[in-house]
């Protein structure tokens, strides 16, 4: 790495290898089970395109907020995500593509993971030439993420009403030791436990309700880090939860309400959109930013005729999914998938192609895609990361991808 910092020519030329991978896998334990959750090459973001982002994410904030926003957004969802705790929900997940005229936001997540995998990943980064390790000096350290990470429980703690200090966790998804991610699950149960909160990880089937007390596996459980995509609590499985956060037993984080607001892609219509923005009581100035920043999006209803014309146009994601699962570029859709967008739910967002990153390799050089997500809390983002792929989705199945450092040039 020499000469003027760039971002797009870092991201094409630079060879640096910046994460030490073995450390960084023996420490979060998945050096043979997990080999392409990380990547050792950076990312490189021009601090106007970070900027960008941020702009957006307050945006959205702000955009939650209002009052005419908040009841056509709950009016789409069941009645479980009418109750307000007063918490807001850890770890918003917003991940964008970054366009050569700015960040266009994709997606938002309410229970994103990868946060305390990338808080990890910090700690293993090492020094690889004097821009590199000027750049490197800019980022948090470990300890001041993971201090953020902690105030951020405890603000959720206290936002629902609370006043004593928090004392025990509850990490809840799906059979989680089964989870590509459990081990993320067992770093934020260490992270926690360090600063004195008991923390448990468990399946919502082992919930169990004690007259006013919510219980995993007998022990009290003050606040829920929910993992579980059952956003709603619908499932059979999740009905211990559904009736402990029904009775305000326990602080949930994210909870459904949370996800009414931000995650559901039918959101995505509104905030893509300028007028209706400004029915909706949106400022000018949120409104720019989102009607440059949201790529337009639409419900896939109408003539079927017209959206396979109008195709390749599109990106297709189903209304109700995450993580990619039935996602599809339209222009590699077949007409067989074809028809199963057009008969379910599904949503259609303007296709905006992925940044590339471009690492040099014995076969030549591999040409990467690049998606940027910043977690967030109340509006601010607390981290920044990248995630390398190749294919149509980000996938962590792709050798030399996965979770990638960010490094912002510029805005000195």
């Amino acid at each position: 790495m020499s000469g003027r910092l760039n971002a797009k020519r870092l991201n094409r030329d630079c060879d640096c290898s910046m994460t030490d991978l073995v450390a960084l896998r023996r420490e979060v334990g998945i050096h043979e089970t997990h080999p392409h959750l990380f990547s050792e090459a950076p990312v490189f973001l021009e601090e106007t395109h970070a900027e960008g982002m941020r702009r957006i994410v307050e945006a959205v904030e702000r955009i939650t907020r209002l009052p005419a926003y908040q009841r056509m957004a709950l009016a789409n969802a069941p009645a479980i995500a009418q109750i307000d705790m007063g918490n807001t929900g850890v770890f918003m997940g917003f991940d964008f593509h970054s366009a050569a005229e700015g960040p266009r936001l994709i997606e938002i997540n309410t229970n994103a993971g990868g946060a305390f995998l990338n808080v990890a990943a910090a700690g293993a980064l090492r020094s690889c030439c004097p821009p590199a390790d000027k750049l490197l000096s800019k980022r948090p350290g470990v300890t001041e993420l993971e201090a953020g990470i902690h105030s951020m429980f405890a603000a959720e703690w206290a936002a629902a009403g609370q006043r004593r200090e928090l004392r025990t966790v509850a990490i809840i998804d799906e059979t989680p030791r089964e989870q590509f991610l459990y081990p993320e699950f067992r770093l934020a149960q260490s992270l926690l436990e360090a600063r004195g909160i008991a923390v448990h990880i468990g399946d919502p089937r082992e919930l169990t309700i004690d007259g006013d007390r919510l219980l995993l596996r007998g022990h009290a459980v003050d606040l829920v880090y929910n993992r579980l995509t059952d956003f709603y609590f619908e499932s059979a499985s999740s009905s211990i939860l559904r009736a402990a956060y029904g009775r305000r037993l326990a602080v949930v984080t994210p909870g459904p309400r949370a996800h009414a607001l931000y995650a559901d892609k039918r959101n995505l219509a509104i905030l893509s959109d300028g007028a209706e923005l400004r029915r909706l009581g949106a400022v000018d100035e949120d409104v720019e930013v989102l009607v440059q920043g949201v790529p337009r999006a639409r419900e896939v209803m109408g003539d079927e005729a017209e959206w396979w014309h109008d195709r390749k146009r599109w990106f297709f994601k189903p209304r109700t999914g995450f993580g990619s699962r039935g996602a599809y570029r339209g222009d590699k859709l077949t007409r067989r998938v074809f028809a199963d967008v057009v008969a379910g739910e599904y949503m259609a967002q303007e296709f905006t192609p992925p940044g590339e990153r471009v690492r040099s390799a014995a076969d030549g050089r591999q040409v990467f895609k690049v998606d940027i997500r910043c977690y967030t809390f109340r509006g601010q983002v607390q981290q920044m990361t990248a995630r390398l792929y190749q294919g149509q989705t980000t996938n962590f199945r792709t050798a030399g991808g996965g979770f990638a450092p960010v490094f912002v040039i510029g805005g000195e």
